[in-house]
């Protein structure tokens, strides 16, 4: 698929790995609808790229709806969706603060699953409308798992579980999907340079990138937005999770 002048729909726009990957499709000529919970965050990435900024929690099927009509609006229905969106809490089910309030787990499957199911199933309704192109596809989604799917650490249960589920979603719904020419692919982060890590003092980032067998740092957000442009652009990637990880294998703690 070449995006040039194709409209795109990122979720979690406003920073980390959706805000690269919202520059990086902007850059290959997309026209790219910004969503984010953090209006200012993606109003800002937006400014800087020419793109739609629109204020959403994904989890929300009424916010989502609107979100999506908007971008259809600006731009056209979506051809591609990326679904960054996502919390990464850190709590143990039962430790010294007790037992872990189930809200907290269930607002973490709220968030990673059931919002990138919710712009899953709308992307999918209003790209399987359109025409096809001469690839034959009508649009690509590519969501967001990351390898705690595989190798949740001790405080992760919400985090992992969530992941765990984006992986399983992936191939029904591109089997669901192929007789549409809609392809469906998940990338699964290992470290990456994200807000939340940035803000570790130096050393405790430099020895969670030395975890990493090579290359031995973190991963940088314009390397998986590279994964999302060459996914994009080969037609055989369905229905399958990528690990983009330096062949780290997370350990307990």
């Amino acid at each position: 698929m070449d995006v040039r002048d194709l409209p795109a729909i990122v979720t979690g726009a406003g920073s980390g790995l959706g805000a690269a990957t919202a520059r990086a499709l902007a850059a290959a000529g997309a026209r790219v609808a910004l969503v984010d919970f953090n209006e200012a965050a993606a109003t800002a990435v937006a400014a800087e790229i020419g793109g739609l900024a629109l204020r959403c929690d994904v989890s929300s099927a009424t916010e989502a709806e609107a979100a999506v009509a908007a971008a259809a609006e600006a731009h056209g229905p979506a051809r591609v969706l990326v679904a960054c969106a996502g919390v990464a809490p850190a709590k143990k089910m039962f430790g010294r603060a007790g037992v872990m309030p189930l809200d907290d787990f269930r607002r973490t499957i709220e968030v990673n699953l059931i919002g990138t199911f919710n712009f899953l199933r709308l992307f999918a309704a209003g790209a399987s409308d359109l025409a096809p192109l001469d690839t034959g596809e009508r649009g690509v989604a590519i969501t967001t798992a990351s390898v705690a799917a595989y190798e949740g650490q001790i405080g992760q249960t919400a985090y992992a579980s969530s992941k765990a589920g984006v992986v399983g979603l992936t191939l029904p719904a591109a089997r669901e999907l192929a007789p549409l020419g809609i392809r469906v692919m998940t990338i699964a982060p290992g470290i990456f340079e994200t807000a939340m890590l940035k803000g570790l003092p130096e050393a405790a980032q430099e020895s969670l990138g030395a975890a990493v067998p090579f290359p031995s740092r973190l991963g940088r957000p314009a390397e998986y937005a590279a994964l999302v442009l060459h996914i994009l652009a080969n037609p055989m990637l369905n229905g399958e999770t990528i690990r983009l990880d330096g062949a780290l294998r997370m350990a307990p703690k």
